[in-house]
C-alpha cells in the first residue's frame, strides 16, 4: 500500500478495502481489532470510496454486538473517524444507523462504564457534527455562542456583569438580524429529525428515527442544552426548528418545572432539575424575543418557586438562574424591554428583584441569622480571594443547613447587586451613546430623551426602593470586609447611575443610607439596627466629643464610597450636597478628635488586622480624600460650585446662634464649612468672580458673631481668601498695561475695577462697621498681608485703602494704630512704584498722620523715616523725567520738529486713551513731604521733631544735586528758614522747669520716679537738642551745596539771617547749641575753603563772629563757657588753616589779638585744673591752635609778632599787641614799607627786654601751660625764615634759659628738662646758620648775633655752672630720675662742646672766653674741694666735672678737621691756656694732698682726676697756632716751630710739675709721669747716651 502514490488509487481498488472487511468478519477479536485499525487509517487518509459506507456501517454494527470491551471501544473510535471524514452519513438511513450504533453501546446493559462514557462522548460529537453541517448547509452564521454558565465562581458581581455584557455584545454582533426561513435542505431536515428524537427521548419517550426505545433523560437534556446554547442561529432563522423549540421543548420544560405534583424517578433528582433549569435559562436568555409568552411563563414560574417551601437545593438552583439573569446586562435589558415596559406583560424584572429581596429579608426571621450572616460574609470573602467556597466534608446537618441558607442569601444578594451593576452599565452605555450628559459637563441637561436613557430611568424607578432596603439591611448586619466592599460598590454604582440619570429621589435616598454607615456612635451601633426610610435625609449625628470614637472598616469603606460618589457627581448633587457635607463635617471632627481611632487598634478583627499605625494611615487617607474632594471643585461647573457653597453656608448657618457659647461640635461644623469654602476658592481662582460674593458674605456673617472663636476663624479664612484672590492671575492684566486700550479692554478694565473693589470691600466694611477691636485688628492684619504679598497687583482700590489707613491713625488703641502703620510701612517701602499716581500725595499725607499721632512715639519716628523713603522715590522720578525730556528733545531735534515748552512724550491724548497713565507732579510730591516734615518739626515730642529735622536735612543733602534752583529757593524760604524761626521761638518760650520721670512706685510713703539725665530734664534743653540738629543740617547744606546756594537770588539776605542766628546761638544759647553753631561755621569753612568756594568777605564774617564771641565775655568762667571758648579757638585755628590764602596782615593780627585775649583770660594761678596737674580746657585749645598759626609766605612779616607773642607768654610779660594793638598794626604796616625801621623797632624791643634776665618764668601763667608751649614755640621758631629767626633768636635763647633755670627751684619739675632739650635744638641749629641766609641787612644781623652769643653764654653760665653736676635738693631722687637727669646734663655738655664751641664761626672772643671759663669752672669743682670733703662728693657730680675737663682737652686737640678751621683754632687758643692752668692746679693739688695725708690713701676721686689729666695730656696733640698760645719761652716756641715738634709743647709748660710727681706714692701716677717725661724727651730730641 505504501508503494501507491495516491490515496485515490487505493480507493479505486475495492479489493484492498474488502481484505480488511473480511478480516473483521472472521469474528476474531484480534483480527477485528487489526482490521478496524487498518480501516481507520484508510478512512483517515481518504483511501476509501464513499460507496463503501454501508459495508463499513454494517461491519461496525456487527462489532457493536460483540461483548469484547476493546473491540467496542475500537468500534466507537472508528465511528467517530467516519463522522469526521468525507464518509460522514448524509442520508437519513445512514445517519440513523450510525447514531444508533452509538446509542446501542450507550444503553446496552453489557457495556462497561468506559464504553458508555466513550459512547456518550461520541454521540455528543456526532450531534455537534450534524448541526455544524446544518449551519453550513443553511448558510447560517458560523459563530457559536458559549455555554454562558455564569455561576457564582470566584469573581465579583461587578466583574460578572461586565464580562456578560461583553459576551452578549459579541453574540449580537455575530448573529445580527436573521431572517426566518421555512425551507430546509436535506442536511437541515436530517438535523430536524435528530432534534425531534432527542426531544422525545428527553420527555421519556422513544425515538423512531434513531430506533432507540429509551435513553437517560438527563443525558438527553444535556444534549438539548448543548444544542440550544451552541446553535442559536439555527433556532432563530429556521422556522421548523423554532416550532420544535416552541411546541415540544418548551412543553417539555414547562412540564418538568411543575412543583405542584410529586415527581418520581429521574425527574425528581437534583441533576435533572439543574438541567431543566439551565435549559429554561437558555431559552429565556437566547430566545425570549421570539418566545415571549413561554419566557414570561418560565420567569413567573421561577419567581413563584422562590416563594414556595421547597428544598434548599431547589431554591439554590432557581436562585442561580435568576442571579444569572441579573448579572447579564443584555439579558436583563431585553427582559425589561420585553416585559416591564410593555403594559400588557408582567413586570418580570421587578418581580425578580422583589423575589430576591424577599430571600434576603429572610435573614431577619432566621433563628440563626448571625451564623447565616457570617457564612454569607465567608462566601463573599472566599470569592474575593479567588477561592470557591465549599462545605467541610464532616460538617454537621445544622452547619449544612446554615450554609444552604447562606448560599440562598448570597445568590439573592448577588442578583440584586447584578441588577445594580447592570443599571450602571446600561447607564454608561447611554452616556457613551450621547443620550445623557456627562456629570462633568458644564451644561446640565435635565431631560433624558434617548431610548436607553429612558429604559435606565424606568429600571431605576421600578427597582431602587427594593434594592435599597435589601442592601442597607445586609450592610447594617454584616461585618465581613468582602461583602461590605461588594455592597458599597453597589451603592456607588447605583448612586452614580441615579445621578447621571437625574433621578433625584433615589439619589438622595441612597446618599442618606450611605451616609448612615460612615460615622456612627459606637455605643449605639451594636444596640439597634435601624432601616432608614427611603427618601429621608440623614439625621444629624450627635456625639459627645469626650466619648471614644471608633471608625470600623465598614465606616472607612463607606466614607471612601461617599467620596467616590461625590467626585463622580459633583456637578449633579445640587441640594444633595447637604447630606454629603454633614457627613464630611462629622468625619473632620472625628479625624481631629484626640479620642478617635480605627477598629484595628481598638478591637481585634482577624481579617482586617493591621499594624499599630493603621489608624493613622486610615485617618491620613480619609483626610486626603476629604481635601481632594474640594480641590476637585475646579472641575465643576459654576452652578455646581455655587450649590456646594450654598450647602456649606447652610451647614454653617444652622449652627450659628445669637449665643456666644457654642458646643465643640457646632464650632467644628462651622470650621469645616469655612475651611472648605477657602479650599473651593483657592481651587477656583480662574472664575472667582462668580463665587466671591457668597464666600465674602459668609465670612462677614461669621465676623459679626458674638463668639470670639468664630470671629477669629472668619478673619483667618478671609485673610487666606483675599490673599489668594489678589495673588491670582486676575490681577495681572490690564492695570499695568502701558499701551493704549481698546474698547473691549476698557470693558474688561471696568469689570476688573469692580471686582477689585468687591475683593477688598470686606476689609473696609469690617473696620468701619464693626466696633470690636479684635475684628478691626483682624481686618488690618489681612490688609497688611495683602500689601506684603501682592500689593503691586492692586490698582483701583488704593483710595479706599488709604482712606481706611488714614482713619486708623486717629484711633485711640495703640495696637490698632501699630497694625495700620505696618501697612503704611509696606506701602512706602515697597509699593510707591506701583501705586496709581493720583494716590501718591495721599500716601504721603497718611504717613504724616501717623507721624503726628500721639499714641505711639515709635510709630511717629518710623513715619519720619518713611518720608525719607518717599523722597528717594520722588527724586528718582525727577531724574527719570529729566532724562525722558532730554531724550524727547533729542528725538524732536533729529526729526526736525519744533518742540513747544511743556510738551512731553505722554500727552493728554495718550492719557485719555489710557486712563491709568497719568503725569506725576514730582515737585508737588516733594513739597508735600517737606510740608509734613515741617509740621512734625514743631511737634511737642522731642524724638519726633528731631527725627523730622534729621529727615528733612538728610533729604536735602542727599538729593540736593537733583533739585532745580527754583525748588531750592522754595525749600529754603518756605520750609527751612520758617522751621528755623519757629523752632527758635518755641525753644525760647519753652519751660525751664525741671521734669520728673515716670513714677515707678513708692518707698516709705514717697513716690519713686525714673531718673532723667540732666541734659534732658527740661523742655528748653530738649528744644535745644532740636536746634542742634537744625544747625547740623544747615552745616551739611553749606558743606555740600554752598556754590549752588550762592546762585540763588535771595542768597545774601539768607546768609545774613543765618549769620545772625549762628551769632545768637553762640552768645545766648546753651553749651550744646553754641557748640553746634560753632561746628556749623567750622564745617562751612573746612568744606568750602579747600575748594576755593569762599571769598574773603565770608572769612571775615566768620572771623567777626569768633572775635565778637570771645570779646563779649572773656572773664566768664564755667565748664560750658570753657568748652565754647575751646571750640571757638579751634574754629579760629581751622579758619586760618583753611583760609590762609585769604588772610592779610590785619586779619592775622586780629587773630593773634583774639588768641592773646583768650590766653590772658585763662591765665590764673588758682585754676582748679592746674591744681589737679592738668591744663585748663581753654589753654589746651590755645596750645592746639598755636601750631596752626604759622604765617604763610604772604604773611612772612608776621613771624616776628607771632614769636614775640609766644615769648611774652613764656616770660610772663604783657604782650605788645595787647598794650597797643593799634600801634602795632601801624608799625607793622610801616615796617612793610621800610624794613630798616622795622628792624630798629624790633631791636629796640630786644634791648628793652634784655635786662630782665631774672624775671620769674610764667609769672601768673600756668607752669603746665609753659611746659607745653615751649616745644610748640621752638618748632615754630625752627620753621621761621632765617631773617625772622635772626631777630628773634636772642629772645628765644633768653626765654629758654629762664625756663632751664627753674631747675634750681624745682629740680623734679619737667619744664627745665623740656627747655634744655629745646635749647639744644635751637642753639645747634642757630650755630650752623650761614650768614647768607640772614638777609642783606648785615648791621641788624650782627647785632642779633652778638645778642645771641651773649644770651647763649648767659644760659650756659647759669645752667651749667649753677645747676649741672650739683646736688640741688636734700631729697634723694629715684634711680631712674637721677639717671635721666645725668644723661640730660651730659647731653647739654656734649652739645655745648661739640656743636657750639667746636662749630661756632662768628662768636666773639670774649664770649668764647666766657664759655671756656664756664667749662673750666665746672671742671674745677672736684679739685677745689678740700681733701676732707672731696670723698663725700656724689658720683654724678664727679663724673660731670671730669666730663667738663675732658671736653676742654677735646677743644684743644688738633685732631678735629672741619671746614671752619679758623674758628676752631680760635677756640683752641682760648682754651689751651685755661687748660694748662687747670692741669697745673689739679696736679699741684694732688701733690699737696698726698704730702698732707702721708701714708693715708688719697680719695679715689682725687686719684681718678689726676690719672685722667695725665692720660689726656699724653694724648693731646696741639697745632702750631695753639702751641704759640702757650705760656713758654719764646726761644722754645721758635725751636719747636723750626723743628716742627710743636704737638707736645703743652708738656714743656708743665715739666716742673711732672718733675715733682715722680716721687708720688701712687703707682699709676708715677707710670703716667714716666710716659710724659719720655714724650718730652722725644719732643726735645734728647736721647739716652748709652
Amino acid at each position: 500500500l505504501r508503494s501507491l502514490s495516491n490515496p485515490r488509487e487505493i480507493a479505486q481498488k475495492g479489493d484492498i478495502l474488502r481484505i480488511f472487511l473480511m478480516a473483521c468478519s472472521v469474528k476474531s477479536v484480534k483480527l477485528s481489532v487489526i482490521g478496524l485499525s487498518c480501516l481507520q487509517k484508510l478512512i483517515s487518509h481518504d483511501a476509501v470510496a464513499s460507496s463503501a459506507l454501508k459495508e463499513i456501517l454494517a461491519t461496525l454494527r456487527d462489532h457493536s454486538e460483540m461483548p469484547d470491551e476493546s473491540l467496542q471501544l475500537k468500534t466507537l473510535q472508528t465511528m467517530l473517524i467516519v463522522f469526521q471524514s468525507h464518509l460522514r452519513p448524509e442520508s437519513e438511513e445512514d445517519m440513523s444507523q450510525a447514531l444508533g450504533i452509538c446509542l446501542h453501546l450507550l444503553e446496552s446493559s453489557r457495556s462497561s462504564d468506559s464504553v458508555r462514557n466513550t459512547a456518550a462522548a461520541t454521540f455528543r460529537q456526532a450531534v455537534a457534527l450534524v448541526f455544524d453541517n446544518v449551519v453550513l448547509a443553511e448558510s447560517l452564521p458560523t459563530g457559536k455562542a458559549s455555554p454562558a454558565r455564569l455561576g457564582s465562581s470566584a469573581s465579583s458581581v461587578a466583574n460578572n456583569v461586565t464580562r456578560s455584557f461583553g459576551q452578549t455584545l459579541s453574540l449580537a454582533f455575530s448573529y445580527g438580524e436573521l431572517t426566518m426561513r421555512e425551507d430546509l435542505t436535506d442536511v437541515g431536515k436530517l438535523g430536524l429529525r435528530l432534534l425531534e428524537d432527542l426531544t422525545a427521548l428527553a420527555a421519556g419517550g422513544s425515538a423512531r428515527w434513531l430506533h432507540a426505545q429509551s435513553l437517560h433523560r438527563t443525558f438527553a437534556l444535556d444534549i438539548l442544552e448543548f444544542v440550544l446554547s451552541t446553535y442559536v442561529p439555527v433556532f432563530r432563522a429556521l422556522l421548523s426548528y423554532q416550532q420544535v423549540l416552541r411546541h415540544q421543548i418548551c412543553s417539555l420544560l414547562m412540564t418538568s418545572l411543575r412543583t405542584n405534583v410529586e415527581l418520581e424517578g429521574e425527574a425528581g433528582e437534583p441533576a435533572f432539575r439543574r438541567l431543566v433549569l439551565r435549559l429554561v435559562a437558555h431559552v429565556i436568555r437566547l430566545y425570549s424575543s421570539s418566545l415571549v409568552t413561554e419566557s414570561e411563563v418560565f420567569l413567573n414560574m421561577l419567581v413563584k418557586v422562590t416563594r414556595l417551601d421547597l428544598p434548599l437545593w431547589h431554591q439554590i438552583l432557581v436562585l442561580e438562574i435568576l442571579r444569572g439573569f441579573c448579572v447579564e446586562a443584555r439579558t436583563l435589558r431585553s427582559l425589561f424591554q420585553t416585559f416591564d415596559i410593555n403594559p400588557t406583560n408582567t413586570n418580570v424584572v421587578e418581580n425578580i428583584v422583589k423575589a430576591l429581596a424577599l430571600v434576603v429579608a429572610t435573614i431577619q426571621a432566621s433563628d440563626s441569622s448571625e451564623e447565616t450572616l457570617a457564612a454569607v460574609a465567608g462566601m463573599f470573602s472566599s470569592k474575593a480571594k479567588g477561592i470557591e467556597w465549599s462545605m467541610d466534608t464532616d460538617a454537621s446537618n445544622a452547619a449544612v443547613l446554615v450554609a444552604s441558607e447562606a448560599h440562598t442569601i448570597t445568590l439573592a444578594l448577588e442578583g440584586l447587586l447584578g441588577v445594580v451593576f447592570t443599571i450602571a452599565t446600561l447607564t454608561d452605555e447611554a452616556l457613551d451613546a450621547g443620550e445623557l450628559e456627562s456629570p462633568r459637563c458644564e451644561v446640565d441637561r435635565l431631560v433624558c430623551s434617548g431610548q436607553s436613557a429612558l429604559l435606565c430611568v424606568a429600571m431605576v424607578n421600578s427597582t431602587w426602593l427594593t434594592i435599597l432596603d435589601s442592601l442597607s439591611l445586609i450592610l447594617m448586619r454584616s461585618q465581613g470586609e468582602a461583602i461590605i466592599l461588594e455592597i458599597l460598590k453597589g451603592y456607588q454604582a447605583f448612586t452614580q447611575a441615579c445621578g447621571v440619570l437625574r433621578a433625584i429621589e433615589p439619589l438622595n435616598s441612597f446618599l442618606a443610607s450611605l451616609c448612615k454607615f460612615t460615622i456612627n456612635n459606637p455605643n449605639e451601633g451594636e444596640k439597634r439596627s435601624i432601616l432608614l426610610s427611603p427618601g429621608s435625609k440623614k439625621p444629624e449625628t450627635s456625639m459627645d466629643q469626650r466619648d471614644s470614637i471608633i471608625l470600623t472598616p465598614k465606616n472607612v469603606q463607606a466614607l471612601r464610597t461617599l467620596f467616590n460618589v461625590a467626585h463622580r457627581l459633583h456637578n449633579i448633587l445640587g441640594p444633595s450636597w447637604v447630606l454629603v457635607l454633614e457627613t464630611l463635617a462629622a468625619l473632620d471632627r472625628t479625624i481631629h478628635s484626640p479620642h478617635a481611632s480605627t477598629q484595628e487598634v481598638s478591637a481585634s478583627v482577624s481579617r482586617l488586622s493591621r499594624d499599630t499605625s493603621g489608624q493613622y494611615s486610615d485617618f491620613h487617607i480619609l483626610s486626603s480624600l476629604n481635601s481632594q474632594l474640594f480641590e476637585s471643585s475646579a472641575l465643576m461647573n459654576v452652578a455646581a460650585v455655587k450649590s456646594l457653597l450654598s450647602a456649606l453656608h447652610q451647614l454653617s448657618s444652622q449652627h450659628i446662634s445669637g449665643n456666644s457659647q457654642l458646643s465643640g461640635q457646632q464650632i467644628g461644623s462651622i470650621a469645616f464649612s469655612v475651611e472648605r469654602m477657602t479650599s473651593i476658592l483657592v481651587n477656583n481662582l480662574h472664575r472667582v468672580e462668580s463665587i466671591w460674593d457668597q464666600i465674602a458674605a459668609h465670612h462677614l456673617e461669621l465676623a459679626n458673631c458674638p463668639n470670639p472663636q468664630l470671629r477669629n476663624m472668619a478673619l483667618d479664612s478671609l485673610d487666606h481668601s483675599i490673599c489668594s484672590v489678589v495673588g491670582s492671575e486676575k490681577f495681572q492684566g490690564i492695570s499695568s498695561a502701558p499701551h493704549p486700550l481698546k474698547e473691549y479692554q476698557l470693558v474688561e478694565e471696568s469689570e476688573t475695577r469692580s471686582f477689585e473693589y468687591a475683593v477688598l470691600s470686606p476689609l473696609v466694611i469690617l473696620y468701619s462697621s464693626n466696633k470690636n477691636i479684635d475684628v478691626q485688628m483682624g481686618a488690618l492684619k489681612i490688609l497688611l498681608h495683602v500689601l506684603e504679598r501682592h500689593g503691586e497687583k492692586l490698582s483701583y482700590s488704593w483710595p479706599s485703602i488709604l482712606h481706611m489707613l488714614r482713619a486708623v491713625a486717629d484711633a485711640s488703641e495703640k495696637d490698632v494704630i501699630s497694625l495700620g502703620f505696618q501697612s503704611v510701612r509696606v506701602i512706602m517701602n515697597e509699593g510707591l512704584a506701583t501705586i496709581p499716581v493720583q494716590c501718591l500725595d495721599e500716601c504721603i499725607l497718611v504717613t504724616g498722620a501717623y507721624g503726628a499721632q500721639k499714641t505711639d512715639i515709635n510709630i511717629s519716628l518710623t513715619a519720619a523715616g518713611l518720608l525719607w523713603t518717599a523722597t528717594d522715590f520722588i527724586v528718582k522720578g525727577l531724574s527719570g523725567r529729566s532724562v525722558q525730556k532730554a531724550n524727547h528733545l533729542n528725538e524732536e531735534v533729529q526729526l526736525g520738529v519744533s518742540t513747544e515748552e511743556g510738551d512731553i512724550p505722554t500727552s493728554e491724548e495718550g492719557v485719555k486713551r489710557n486712563p491709568l497713565q497719568q503725569l506725576v507732579d514730582y515737585n508737588k510730591l516733594f513739597f508735600s513731604v517737606f510740608s509734613v516734615l515741617q509740621k512734625l518739626g514743631a511737634d511737642d515730642r522731642p524724638e519726633v521733631r528731631n527725627s523730622a529735622v534729621r529727615t528733612l536735612f538728610q533729604t536735602l543733602c542727599t538729593h540736593g544735586q537733583k533739585l532745580s534752583l527754583s525748588m531750592w529757593e522754595d525749600c529754603l524760604w518756605i520750609y527751612v528758614f520758617p522751621m528755623l524761626e519757629h523752632v527758635s521761638h518755641l525753644a525760647s518760650t519753652s519751660s525751664k522747669d525741671e521734669w520728673h520721670g515716670k513714677e515707678l512706685g513708692t518707698r516709705a510713703g514717697k513716690a519713686v520716679h525714673m531718673l532723667i539725665h540732666h541734659s534732658r530734664n527740661t523742655a528748653q534743653k530738649q528744644w535745644d537738642e532740636t536746634i542742634v540738629l537744625l544747625l547740623g543740617g544747615i552745616a551739611r547744606l553749606l558743606r555740600s551745596f554752598f556754590p549752588l546756594l550762592q546762585q540763588l537770588s535771595k542768597f545774601s539776605s539768607g546768609w545774613a539771617i543765618l549769620l545772625a542766628f549762628l551769632k545768637n546761638s553762640i552768645l545766648n544759647g546753651s553749651k550744646e547749641v553754641a557748640l553746634a553753631a560753632i561746628n556749623c561755621l567750622q564745617t562751612f569753612v573746612s568744606s568750602n575753603c579747600p575748594k576755593g568756594n569762599l571769598e574773603s568777605s565770608f572769612v571775615k564774617s566768620v572771623l567777626d563772629i569768633y572775635e565778637l564771641v570771645l570779646q563779649t565775655s572773656p572773664n566768664y568762667k564755667s565748664d560750658s563757657a570753657d568748652k565754647v571758648k575751646q571750640e571757638v579757638l579751634r574754629g579760629l585755628g581751622d579758619l586760618y588753616v583753611q583760609a590762609q590764602s585769604l588772610f592779610n596782615d590785619d586779619m592775622y593780627l586780629r587773630l593773634m589779638a583774639v588768641m592773646h585775649l583768650m590766653i590772658k583770660s585763662s591765665m590764673n594761678s588758682s585754676d582748679y585744673d592746674s591744681e589737679l596737674g592738668s591744663i585748663p580746657a581753654v589753654q589746651r585749645g590755645i596750645l592746639e591752635i598755636i601750631p596752626m598759626l604759622r604765617p604763610t609766605t604772604m604773611l612772612s612779616s608776621m613771624w616776628s609778632p607771632l614769636l614775640l607773642e609766644l615769648l611774652c607768654y613764656l616770660n610772663g610779660e604783657e604782650s605788645p599787641l595787647h598794650r597797643n594793638s593799634k600801634e602795632i598794626r601801624e608799625q607793622n604796616s610801616d615796617a612793610l614799607a621800610n624794613g630798616t625801621k622795622r628792624s630798629s623797632v624790633e631791636q629796640g624791643h630786644i634791648n628793652g627786654t634784655g635786662t630782665k634776665g631774672d624775671t620769674v618764668v610764667g609769672c601768673g601763667w600756668g607752669i603746665l601751660f609753659i611746659e607745653k608751649l615751649v616745644p610748640i614755640m621752638v618748632n615754630l621758631f625752627l620753621e621761621a625764615p632765617p631773617n625772622e629767626r635772626c631777630s628773634a633768636s636772642p629772645q628765644v635763647i633768653q626765654g629758654l634759659g629762664r625756663c632751664m633755670n627753674t631747675r634750681r627751684d624745682n629740680p623734679r619739675g619737667t619744664l627745665w628738662r623740656v627747655s634744655a632739650e629745646c635749647f639744644n635744638r635751637v642753639v645747634t641749629d642757630e650755630v650752623r646758620q650761614e650768614n647768607a641766609e640772614c638777609g642783606s641787612d648785615m648791621n641788624s644781623y650782627r647785632l642779633s648775633r652778638a645778642r645771641f652769643w651773649k644770651e647763649v653764654a648767659d644760659v650756659y653760665e647759669t645752667f651749667l655752672v649753677g645747676s649741672c653736676g650739683r646736688v640741688l635738693s636734700s631729697d634723694v631722687p629715684s634711680a631712674d630720675s637721677a639717671t635721666a637727669d645725668e644723661s640730660l646734663e651730659m647731653t647739654v655738655l656734649t652739645v655745648f662742646g661739640d656743636s657750639v664751641l667746636k662749630l661756632q664761626k662768628e662768636a666773639p672772643v670774649e664770649v668764647l672766653q666766657r664759655l671756656v671759663n664756664c667749662l673750666d669752672r665746672c671742671a674745677s669743682r672736684t679739685g677745689s674741694l678740700p681733701i676732707q670733703t672731696v670723698g663725700l662728693l656724689p658720683l654724678h657730680c664727679s663724673r660731670f666735672s671730669l666730663g667738663c675737663l675732658q671736653m676742654m682737652f677735646s677743644l684743644c686737640s688738633c685732631i678735629l678737621k672741619t671746614s671752619s678751621y679758623p674758628a676752631v683754632s680760635e677756640t683752641s687758643k682760648v682754651s689751651i691756656s685755661i687748660l694748662t692752668k687747670r692741669c697745673e692746679v689739679i696736679l699741684g693739688q694732688f701733690l699737696a694732698d698726698e704730702n698732707d695725708l702721708g701714708d693715708r690713701p688719697l680719695p679715689s676721686v682725687r686719684i681718678e682726676e689726676t690719672v685722667c689729666v695725665l692720660q689726656e695730656l699724653a694724648r693731646l696733640i696741639l697745632d702750631i697756632e695753639t702751641a704759640n698760645a702757650l705760656n713758654i719761652p719764646l726761644y722754645l716756641k721758635d725751636a719747636l716751630r723750626e723743628n716742627q715738634s710743636h704737638g707736645r709743647a703743652h708738656l714743656l709748660s708743665l715739666l716742673p710739675t711732672f718733675s715733682e710727681l715722680v716721687v708720688s706714692r701712687e703707682p699709676r701716677v708715677r707710670e703716667l709721669v714716666q710716659v710724659l717725661l719720655r714724650l718730652i724727651s722725644s719732643e726735645l730730641g734728647l736721647q739716652r747716651l748709652t
